[in-house]
């Protein structure tokens, strides 16, 4: 459980095993975090990915093995989360997340992680999570590089506050051409489960007006102070995004 000088108290392991968490792609990212949060004793896990297990992956998936290769991700993660943790409940989704069910997906769960490995995925959860206030934790790795940050709809600074559309596919190299290093995915899908923790836990300062990067080469830290934008196209006071859309891009976790 969660630990300070001590365990968590009991009234915190009663307010985790009440919450419910959605993690959106069960991969770099969203591997680390789901174990995380299992572990911490979150009640309730939604794990959406419609990908199966592959080889290549598993240096920074950490939740499977090779046994799983070919299995479906939320299937085999949910198997070795009940396992490790009966407690939680986890609840495997094995479609791809879209404008049509996001909406009602997340009016289910307390909190967001996105775990993703696409701009379009990204700008999918902010619009949705936005619009349904959903507070979600947004991150993302490229080879020796993250970033992460936390966004409470309407009280924070959301991605398009930061970054109004995206951008175009030939603006960032792909996963294949730049590489993921695993322990980067493990680092910062870590730190997601923790802003979850803070958030439901009602404790300390989640990253929300900040941008966290991390720079492994350097070993080094940035924050990045963020504001709300007035002229934001989804949260300013103006908006004129009202519905959740797919758009196009590419990025990697």
């Amino acid at each position: 459980m969660l630990r300070g000088a001590h365990e968590a108290s009991e009234s915190q392991k009663r307010q985790l095993a009440a919450r419910r968490v959605l993690i959106v792609g069960v991969g770099g990212l969203g591997a680390p975090a789901a174990l995380r949060l299992a572990a911490a004793g979150v009640g309730t896990l939604g794990l959406i990915d419609s990908d199966a297990v592959e080889l290549s992956n598993l240096h920074r998936q950490i939740i499977y093995r090779t046994t799983d290769i070919a299995r479906s991700k939320v299937t085999a993660a949910a198997a070795r989360l009940q396992t490790a943790y009966p407690t939680v409940n986890v609840e495997p989704i094995a479609h791809r997340l879209t404008a049509a069910n996001v909406t009602t997906l997340f009016g289910a769960f307390d909190f967001v992680i996105d775990a993703t490995d696409g701009i379009d995925s990204k700008y999918l959860v902010n619009d949705a999570a936005v619009l349904g206030g959903v507070p979600f934790s947004h991150a993302g790795v490229l080879a020796f590089h993250g970033q992460l940050m936390t966004v409470v709809p309407h009280h924070s600074a959301c991605l398009r506050c930061i970054f109004p559309s995206p951008p175009a596919p030939d603006e960032m190299p792909t996963c294949q051409e730049a590489g993921i290093l695993g322990s980067v995915a493990g680092t910062i899908g870590t730190l997601q489960a923790t802003e979850a923790l803070k958030f439901l836990l009602g404790v300390g300062r989640c990253l929300t007006n900040r941008l966290l990067t991390y720079d492994a080469v350097a070993t080094r830290w940035r924050t990045i102070t963020l504001a709300r934008r007035s002229d934001c196209p989804l949260c300013g006071e103006h908006p004129t995004i009202r519905a959740p859309v797919a758009v196009e891009g590419r990025s990697c976790e």
